[in-house]
């Protein structure tokens, strides 16, 4: 498999503060064409207006995320005019109801989708909305990028959050062109079960399968000192100096939990470094 189309999505003006550049580096990497959705976000939900005032205030929303998604647009069209690898960019207009299945259309025909990372300051709900409907609507693998993270050479050192769960192997198979241009991926199992089929060898039925593939891995078997499993594997990646994490993505809809649960949503808090998931 190769990622012959990365997509990633803009919905600031202030386009310095999206994905654009770590996507512009792997399409160059991955001889890749690369596409740009732009999208104006009506931000308003339809239903929480006093009587006779919808209208108006819909017209005007839509009218700024239409100027919006014209905006991104134009910027991108700036930054991209000069590269040398193919591109194409979208405008389009949602509101916050209707954005994950524009985002899940778009994402389901990507074989990589680069997104900056949802959580922090200058981040609304519409980019965990459509964290949210990259993995579990479009079903394709994503790749959180931090502010400030050192994208150049991405994916050196590889750490894999390895649990053995469904969502840890989709996410390591689809994440299998960078772990073969990697120089090294660490395969770090936090507190194995003691009755796991992998028990005597926590990690080597993985490495085994990853070294078939022609990657380069080591395994550390790491204690959970800390409260968090997020907080060890953050605290081991930083040991290491690894540059990017491979983990399964967990969540539920937000209307009974938080999107991402338990160490997803807390490593994409505080990482400072890309992280790819799959679900």
């Amino acid at each position: 498999m190769a990622y012959k189309t990365i997509l990633t999505i803009i919905t600031d003006t202030d386009i310095s503060a999206s994905a654009l550049e770590p996507a512009i580096t792997l399409a160059m990497r991955e001889e890749a064409h690369l596409d740009v959705l732009c999208l104006g976000v009506d931000r308003t939900q339809t239903g929480y207006y006093y009587a006779g005032t919808n209208a108006f205030i819909q017209q005007e929303t839509l009218h700024k995320a239409q100027e919006d998604a014209a905006a991104i647009k134009n910027a991108v069209k700036a930054r991209l005019a000069p590269e040398g690898i193919a591109w194409a960019s979208e405008a389009a207009v949602a509101q916050i109801a209707g954005l994950s299945h524009l985002v899940a259309q778009r994402a389901r025909f990507s074989d990589l989708v680069v997104m900056p990372r949802p959580y922090g300051e200058g981040r609304g709900i519409e980019d965990e909305a459509a964290v949210e409907a990259v993995l579990f609507d479009g079903h394709a693998p994503l790749l959180i990028v931090p502010e400030n993270a050192d994208t150049a050479n991405i994916g050196q050192k590889i750490v894999i959050a390895w649990n053995q769960s469904a969502e840890a192997m989709a996410a390591i198979k689809q994440a299998m062109p960078l772990m073969q241009a990697a120089e090294l991926v660490n395969i770090a199992v936090v507190d194995p079960p003691k009755h796991s089929p992998d028990r005597s060898d926590p990690g080597g039925a993985l490495s085994q399968m990853l070294s078939r593939h022609g990657v380069k891995s080591e395994i550390s078997v790491l204690a959970k000192t800390m409260p968090r499993v997020s907080d060890v594997l953050m605290r081991h990646a930083q040991d290491i100096d690894a540059d990017m994490m491979i983990m399964g993505a967990y969540g539920h809809s937000r209307f009974r939990e938080a999107i991402l649960g338990g160490a997803t949503r807390s490593t994409l808090e505080k990482t400072e470094f890309p992280v790819f998931m799959a679900h």
